[in-house]
């Protein structure tokens, strides 16, 4: 399951009488960073802030936070000596000379800077200052959600673009894009937002059927889409393309953040992982037994299966609308029964309730899983392969006669992890990348870094994280804000008339039983 997004916002404003601030309360942009002295990328960082600083004048006030690298009792001890300043112009000459004197922070520097501001050390009430001080700074650092060096907050608002001029300064001026940007990044974090949007669409569903233009609305999505080519003529009505089609990024995605929980996650050992596995068994046995114990004799007792499947898409939503009030180990088991209990769904429905089982197409199904396999064992991390041999997986599944989202699931089985990355090795060989290139003169500051050089950084960045991670992080988004809620607009539609019931009560007396009690 996905964790509860960070803090965003910056826990308190800026003021004067606690905060290091350069330009006037008047200015219409601000700017708060917090930083180490002991970092190099807040060194670097330095160098684009005072850019900005000259780029807009009067119109942006920067402040400066504390916050130490953690473990390190230099970096501690630099922010102390700078907060050890007798006034603010003093804080400011040592701010300056503790982030320019060299590369790496090292105790000559801190020497230098104590003995231009004549701080000795020996001053027990001047010490207690400046450390209340920069534990203030790092507590406030904590509540703002911060994780690393610089972390910079433009209005209030945690940034987390690159640190070039360019790109802070765009988003400062307020670009449409980047506004854009920062608000759909802002209501995707929000925990609730997916909730929200089912909640919103099921609403806005019910309400189109029980309208004048209801039967339009239903009309609509038994329009048929498909493609034409040659002799080949595949089309399905708009409603199977959401189901059967879009649906399948959503059980890739739930496929990849369970198969992540039984590989190192809370379901890592077989007695952890079988606890879920019996609620769904549980969960899909009761109710059946529920209706087929309610329902008279006659046609109605094939409808067994009706009650036994909890619907994964909102069962999901809702869990993950719950954010932190929900303990981890109790949505991972919630989501892993509801998933199980889905698949043991779809199991059933390929067995009792299937039309015809064209069993050549589910041979090329198995033909394709088997070439799933052999990638995943070969090592192949590239996940181009695996997207198409999905998609003929997707195709097989459903010429076969099977639910077409059970594909999601298969391909979510074999998309590849990978071992952790040695993160230090891989940060040294970027940045002796980009230490080249910056060697090579004046043309590569303009036109920017050679092709090489791109193709590298490109497979660094691949290695960061493995396939399946990659795959869950690209559409995990799509599944949430659009799959789920075109989902809910296209089903959650309810006829609300009383006519509808007549002569049905016993069948929707059994089917709320199997679904309440069951």
């Amino acid at each position: 399951m996905s964790e509860p997004a960070a803090n965003n916002r910056l826990d308190r404003p800026v003021d004067p009488g606690r905060d290091h601030v350069l330009g006037s309360e008047g200015a219409s942009l601000t700017l708060v960073e917090f930083g180490s002295y002991a970092c190099p990328y807040c060194r670097a960082a330095n160098e684009e802030i005072a850019r900005l600083r000259d780029r807009f004048g009067d119109r942006l006030r920067y402040c400066f936070r504390q916050r130490p690298l953690t473990g390190s009792e230099l970096a501690r001890r630099a922010a102390e000596l700078a907060e050890s300043a007798p006034d603010e112009d003093a804080f400011w000459r040592a701010h300056v000379a503790l982030m320019t004197r060299s590369h790496d922070l090292t105790e000559d520097d801190l020497a230098v800077v104590s003995q231009g501001l004549g701080f000795t050390g020996d001053d027990p009430d001047a010490l207690g200052r400046a450390r209340s001080r920069v534990d203030q700074d790092l507590g406030s650092a904590q509540r703002s959600g911060v994780r690393v060096t610089p972390s910079f907050f433009i209005d209030g608002r945690r940034y987390d673009g690159p640190w070039d001029e360019t790109t802070l300064a765009e988003a400062m001026l307020g670009t449409l894009g980047h506004r854009v940007q920062s608000a759909a990044v802002e209501f995707a974090s929000w925990a609730p937002a997916t909730g929200l949007l089912l909640l919103l669409m099921s609403l806005l569903a019910v309400a189109l059927v029980n309208l004048p233009l209801g039967p339009s609305f239903v009309a609509l999505w038994e329009t048929p889409l498909g493609l034409v080519l040659g002799g080949l003529d595949f089309r399905m009505s708009l409603l199977h393309w959401i189901n059967d089609a879009l649906l399948t990024l959503f059980f890739i995605v739930v496929g990849l953040e369970i198969k992540r929980e039984l590989t190192v996650g809370h379901l890592a050992s077989r007695r952890l992982a079988a606890f879920p596995i019996a609620a769904a068994i549980g969960g899909m046995a009761v109710p059946a037994a529920l209706y087929l114990a309610v329902i008279p004799p006659g046609a109605w007792q094939p409808g067994w299966g009706v009650p036994m499947a909890t619907d994964t898409a909102f069962a999901v939503a809702l869990i993950v609308m719950l954010g932190s009030r929900v303990p981890v180990e109790l949505r991972v088991f919630l989501t892993a029964a509801a998933i199980v209990d889905d698949m043991g769904a779809i199991a059933v429905v390929a067995l009792f309730y299937s039309g015809e089982i064209h069993w050549g197409y589910l041979l090329g199904a198995t033909a394709v899983s088997g070439a799933l396999a052999l990638l995943n064992r070969s090592g192949v991390y590239r996940a181009m392969p695996y997207a198409l041999l999905g998609v003929a997986l997707w195709a097989c599944v459903h010429a076969g006669g099977l639910h077409a989202t059970l594909a999601g699931v298969v391909l979510a089985l074999f998309i590849p992890t990978r071992p952790p990355p040695n993160l230090n090795a891989l940060m040294a060989q970027a940045s002796a990348i980009v230490q080249a290139e910056i060697g090579q003169g004046p043309a590569v500051l303009r036109h920017g870094p050679s092709r090489p050089a791109l193709q590298a950084l490109d497979a660094i960045h691949d290695r960061l994280e493995s396939p399946a991670d990659r795959v869950l992080r690209a559409i995990e988004p799509w599944s949430s804000f659009l799959v789920l809620p075109l989902f809910a607009l296209a089903n959650a539609g309810v006829l609300l008339s009383a006519g509808v019931l007549e002569g049905r009560e016993p069948l929707l007396l059994a089917i709320a039983l199997g679904l309440a009690v069951g």
